[in-house]
């Protein structure tokens, strides 16, 4: 057995599998199909400081090697999360962590801060893909000024590992990556989805309610393999990797090019036991390479 252990920023993680926010629910849902606790890290469904009912229907397509969704983070809000969610969720054995998400920099920080009470919520990881109410629905993500506002914001409120998600429909997701480190940042994830559409010709309508949508799934592993690879060269702080991953032979790409630890999310739904079966064919990799830990290739590309 390889030494599958790997370290976000202090974050310890007994192997280098998580899962994808909203790909997951609570955790709890998978707990018929996998061992939670064999799992490295468990990132819940998107929390907002105040109730989300989330778009119309509908909501999510299948496309070429993907989908598209459009689900608007749905959710009950951090009060709810706290009281009836946390209560479910303390005591499973792995890391237990919260993706915000919000429409204003003060609603960003005031949710992570009663998750900041949450004794064992060990991290979050920032949404920064949301709309900007302020500056006329320009999501966060796509500017240096509006992601580091975010992450200024809530590092003032939050004291434990803070991990940001970003957006890979931006001009340089280096610079980026740059920025909220700078503001704070203990750790990257990326990428979050790449804005799609889907039109039904017949209709000539757009299928999802809202027109446009967040496109995940294989085809877009390319892109967020590159992205970590400039990523991880830019910034002195871990790079979690996600983007399509299937399979643990995805996985050791993502970690080639620099991830310390990778996020599996539309492969849950085609399989929910995917991230045990990944972990498993991590090990045996390493196993047939002659490695003796994860450690050994992270960032090991030869480019």
């Amino acid at each position: 057995m390889a030494d599958l252990r790997t370290n976000i920023s202090g974050l310890q993680m007994k192997n280098p599998v998580m899962t994808a926010s909203g790909t997951f629910g609570y955790g709890l849902e998978f707990a018929d199909f996998v061992n939670l606790e064999d799992i490295g890290g468990i990132i819940v469904k998107g929390t907002t400081l105040k109730p989300r009912e989330g778009n119309d229907y509908p909501r999510m397509v299948e496309t070429a090697s993907g989908m598209l969704n459009c689900v608007g983070l749905q959710n009950k809000g951090v009060d709810y999360f706290c009281n009836h969610i946390y209560p479910e969720i303390k005591d499973i054995k792995t890391n237990m962590i919260v993706n915000v998400s919000g429409s204003c920099p003060e609603d960003y920080a005031e949710c992570a801060a009663r998750i900041n009470e949450l004794e064992k919520i060990p991290a979050i990881e920032l949404n920064i893909s949301c709309p900007n109410v302020r500056q006329g629905g320009m999501a966060f993500g796509v500017t240096t000024e509006g992601a580091a506002s975010v992450v200024r914001a809530v590092r003032e409120a939050y004291k434990k590992t803070l991990i940001v998600k970003l957006s890979p429909n931006v001009t340089s997701i280096s610079d980026i990556a740059l920025a909220v480190q700078d503001a704070g940042a203990d750790a990257v994830s990326l990428i979050n989805t790449l804005m799609g559409m889907v039109i039904d010709i017949e209709k000539r309508k757009p299928v999802l309610s809202i027109a446009t949508g967040g496109m995940s799934g294989p085809a877009v592993k390319p892109v967020a393999v590159r992205c970590v690879w400039q990523v991880a060269k830019a910034v002195n702080i871990p790079v979690v990797g996600l983007g399509g991953i299937m399979n643990a032979h995805d996985v050791i790409e993502f970690l080639l090019a620099g991830a310390s630890a990778i996020e599996i999310g539309t492969a849950n739904f085609v399989d929910p036991a995917v991230t045990i079966k990944v972990a498993n064919g991590i090990n045996e990799w390493l196993d047939n390479h002659g490695c003796k830990s994860v450690g050994e290739i992270i960032g090991q590309l030869k480019a």
